[in-house]
């Protein structure tokens, strides 16, 4: 039996899971008309981001994705264009991946339309209602990434 607390998260994991779906369909819709999908945003963003170049590894850990999810992605951006490998001087099998400058411009032009996306899905939204969703978010992630015991389930 859960408790109150236990059954409110696990309507705000249903409510994410929810949020997440619109999420993604309508980053399709916002960035499809520039010749990307919300995967390959995703990825081309944790490039721009960081500023440096990345492993497929890093792309995934700093996106939530796996390594394999990333990569699949990343072969996609190298065949448009958009990333370029370099070598890695740590690791001889893990490219380090950088935006090309095409890759760069079209991250600009992407970012330019999710501001104005973003300003018009804030609306009515209090900043301190914003801060206090991310901060319970981050802790939530931190639990399910710091122990694994949070995503073993018990059969007793």
């Amino acid at each position: 039996m859960r408790t109150q607390a236990a059954n409110l998260l696990t309507e705000v994991i249903l409510t994410v899971f929810r949020t997440n779906g619109r999420l993604l369909a309508s980053g399709d819709a916002l960035v499809g008309p520039l010749g990307l999908t919300s995967a390959r945003w995703q990825v081309l963003g944790a490039v721009a981001l960081a500023e440096v170049p990345l492993t497929a590894p890093q792309i995934g850990a700093a996106m939530g994705i796996t390594r394999q999810g990333a990569q699949k992605q990343i072969d996609l951006l190298v065949d448009e264009g958009l990333l370029e490998p370099q070598a890695n001087p740590n690791h001889k099998r893990s490219p380090l991946y950088a935006l090309t400058q095409r890759g760069q411009a079209l991250y600009m032009q992407v970012d330019r339309a999710q501001a104005r996306w973003a300003n018009r899905l804030v609306e009515g939204i209090s900043a301190q209602n914003l801060v206090t969703t991310k901060r319970v978010l981050e802790q939530l992630l931190a639990r399910l990434v710091d122990s694994s015991s949070y995503s073993e389930v018990s059969h007793q």
